[in-house]
């Protein structure tokens, strides 16, 4: 079940490190859950929700490095690393494969929070980009193999009779193909949907010389 309300993911293998973190993060209203070890994490059904990950950087068995780099094939949540070890070239590594931030222990509970925060409003963000470009492609799946290819002439704004030169059929139909493609695509103006096309990174079709 989806929700808006955010969670913290936890992963350090000192429960007394999970503890005062759990604690801290919920007594700001957040939901949050802990976990000991890469593989737990990787392992547990996670909610669909806002979300980000506070990371220890050295943990039994696959490292904190390694559990980015997992994470970083699919959508997994902001990361926020935090290390009692770090040391320059794994911070540089860690923050050139995405890492929001870089928090050596000791650290202060608002350096933590203020993390957190900026790591659920980019994956607030990219939940919406996702969500949005699920649905352009769902509008854009309905069209027909001929709409899609007149598609790219459209939004590179040729003329009906251009296009139809190209693709060889009549400026009627195409006129026809034009306004089931921006129907079915739910754009209300050419601009509209070029913007749409640049987002599914459809390119736009170039009139032969």
């Amino acid at each position: 079940m989806t929700s808006d309300n955010p969670i913290v993911f936890v992963v350090d293998d000192d429960y007394r490190v999970r503890e005062a973190l759990s604690s801290l993060i919920a007594s700001v209203g957040l939901d949050v859950t802990a976990y000991g070890s890469a593989a737990e994490f990787l392992e547990a059904d996670k909610p669909d929700q806002p979300a980000c990950l506070v990371l220890d950087l050295e943990l039994p068995g696959p490292s904190g490095l390694d559990l980015q780099r997992e994470l970083a094939n699919g959508s997994g949540p902001p990361i926020i690393f935090i290390t009692g070890h770090g040391d320059i070239p794994s911070s540089v590594r860690a923050m050139k494969a995405g890492a929001i931030e870089f928090l050596p222990k000791p650290f202060g509970d608002e350096d933590l929070l203020k993390a957190i925060d900026a790591a659920i409003a980019l994956d607030r963000a990219a939940r919406q980009e996702r969500a949005e470009l699920a649905d352009l492609r769902k509008h854009y799946d309905l069209l027909t193999p001929r709409e899609r290819e007149v598609l790219p002439f459209v939004v590179a704004g040729l003329a009906n009779k251009q296009t139809a030169a190209e693709l060889g059929t009549s400026e009627i139909t195409i006129g026809v193909h034009r306004g089931q493609v921006m129907r079915k695509m739910g754009a209300g103006s050419l601009a509209e949907l070029v913007r749409m096309a640049d987002r599914l990174r459809i390119a736009r079709g170039t009139p032969r010389l």
